[in-house]
This record gives C-alpha cells, structure tokens and sequence, in this order.
C-alpha cells in the first residue's frame, strides 16, 4: 500500500470485549465536523463506484462488512488501498480522484462527508480533474 498526498489511514478506536468489539468515532477521529452521512451496500462485484473528485469536501471511507478497494489520484499520483476492517478509515482530502472497487459480498461501505451534497463541488471527468490538478 502506497499512500499518497492527500490521503491518510486512520485507526478507529476500538474496545475488544469477549461479547464483541466497538469502534467509536467522535471528537478528534476525524479532522472535520460530519455534515453528511451515508452508505453503499449491495453492490455487485464487478461494479464500481466513486468515480469523481471535490472541489471543496472530505471524505471519511469504512469498511463496515466485508472489503473493498479505492483507487485513489491526487493528479501526481495513483495508489490503490484495500479496505476490509471497521475499525480502520481512509481520509481522503480535497482534490484527490477516487474509485471504490472488487467489492466482496456482504460489503458495506460507510462514508462520513466534510459537507452535504452539493453537485457544484464534484468533478466527475477524469481530464478536468487532471487539468485543474495540474493548474495548482
């Protein structure tokens, strides 16, 4: 796994019990306020997902049940991260290309967002991604 400017793996706390392990996400988990909550789930295997960048919005990617790959740009570089724990999170900063993919069955990706859904803030062709990566 090669990580990228723009992107960072972060541990979830996590608490091991014989009943079960919790994950907690709240304070300082995450470098933003969540504004936006969502998930992706019955995706079929040779499905992918993403396919966009931000102009001005975080991500935060879980891997709540089963795995997952992100291929990840940041116009300079590419890396490609396999997510398969829940209590491990890929922050993914503004301005880095992404692609969710190799979905396994059963799997559940969490994402916490920086800001609600506004289409003005994505980019969703790859050249326009590349042209405003590169004029930075």
């Amino acid at each position: 796994m090669k990580i990228i400017k723009g992107i960072r793996i972060i541990d979830i706390p996590k608490i091991s019990d014989p009943r079960g392990n919790l994950s907690i996400i709240e304070n300082d988990c995450v470098p933003f306020d969540i504004k936006r909550v969502y998930y992706l789930y019955d995706i079929p295997s040779d499905a992918y997902r993403g396919g966009h960048a931000h102009k001005e919005q975080m991500a935060f990617l879980i891997a709540l049940s089963g795995s997952f790959e992100v291929v990840l740009h940041n116009g300079e570089s590419q890396t490609r991260i396999m997510l398969n724990k829940p209590n491990k999170g890929l922050l993914i900063d503004i301005g880095v290309w992404r692609e969710l993919e190799n979905f396994s069955s059963g799997a559940v990706c969490l994402v916490l967002s920086s800001d609600v859904f506004s289409e003005a803030d994505y980019i969703r062709d790859f050249d326009e991604f590349m042209m405003s990566a590169n004029a930075k």
